[in-house]
């Protein structure tokens, strides 16, 4: 297999919970910069990113982590900071307190503790709320607090699962960005089945389902993989139950008496008589993507 310093590289990994298969035959290779990893809730996901962080074994194929193959558990962990989506920390413990306590876990001298602690703390926005009880803080401060705790020995990879989950608009904002400044200098995964968090952040992408990559490469890409399947329609309100049957809803407006609604189609199969060609956006062109590989969707709903 391909051994590089400066990606990850995935090839035909397979790994089981008892009889049920959650990774099955993947492969990629994850470069410098951010990444994201695009599926519905129980995609494989999460088992993909606990595999790359070794908090899971695979059963099957090969990893590298920056030129380490994944079995190096140790020398892995000591490249790689990860932030899980249930992530929690000591919630009595101030701001500075939590990062010094787990500074000096991993064994960080005192002085490179405090030098480090001071520039996350500045590079998260969190230096007014160092002082601050943990318990305290806002959900979308504790998910910058966990980018922190997770840079604070300088990774060379930053792994983060579904991030921005239940943040307000503009703390997933504050958060996106912050994670494309942060994956400037290393290789950033994000783990989301939110599009428009791979949409803002990411060029490179992977589509799972059901534990296989349906589909990888650019976001510009994928919205070519959707040219000429994307259309609009304003219809009578009573037809939108029907619209719904016949295609893949992607989209909405609702007015006093219609519907404009955004779909996919192939043209071949039939349109509707209203209807005009569209623009792909990342979101219609994912539902194409697990249209195109026979998942199931029906009337634009999961």
């Amino acid at each position: 297999m391909k051994q590089q310093d400066n990606c990850i590289v995935i090839s035909h990994v397979d790994k089981y919970y008892g009889k049920k298969q959650a990774l099955k035959d993947v492969d990629l290779i994850i470069e410098r910069g951010m990444f994201g990893l695009l599926g519905r809730n129980g995609a494989g996901k999460t088992t993909l990113m606990k595999t790359l962080a070794t908090l899971h074994e695979k059963q099957a194929g090969e990893i590298s982590v920056c030129g380490i193959p994944i079995s190096h558990a140790k020398e892995i962990r000591s490249i790689t900071g990860y932030l899980p989506q249930d992530f929690s920390m000591y919630p009595n413990m101030t701001v500075y307190e939590c990062l010094d306590y787990l500074g000096m876990l991993s064994g960080m001298p005192k002085a490179l503790r405090q030098k480090r602690i001071s520039l996350l703390l500045k590079r998260v926005n969190l230096t007014e709320k160092k002082r601050s009880r943990v318990k305290s803080l806002s959900g979308g401060m504790k998910r910058r607090l966990g980018i922190a705790q997770a840079l604070l020995h300088d990774p060379k990879v930053l792994i983060v699962d579904e991030p921005t989950a239940g943040l307000d608009p503009e703390e997933r904002i504050r958060f996106r960005n912050l994670l494309c400044e942060v994956a400037e200098e290393r290789i950033v995964i994000l783990s989301t089945h939110i599009v428009g968090d791979i949409e803002a952040t990411c060029e490179n992408i992977a589509i799972m389902n059901e534990g296989e990559i349906l589909w990888k490469g650019t976001v510009s890409q994928l919205l070519e993989n959707a040219r000429d399947r994307v259309y609009t329609a304003e219809i009578p309100v009573e037809m939108l139950p029907q619209v719904k049957r016949d295609y893949i809803v992607t989209g909405m407006l609702r007015s006093a008496r219609s519907v404009t609604v955004r779909f996919l189609a192939d043209a071949e199969d039939g349109l509707l008589p209203e209807a005009r060609a569209a623009m792909p956006g990342c979101e219609d062109a994912y539902m194409y993507c697990l249209h195109q590989h026979g998942c199931e969707i029906v009337g634009g709903e999961e």
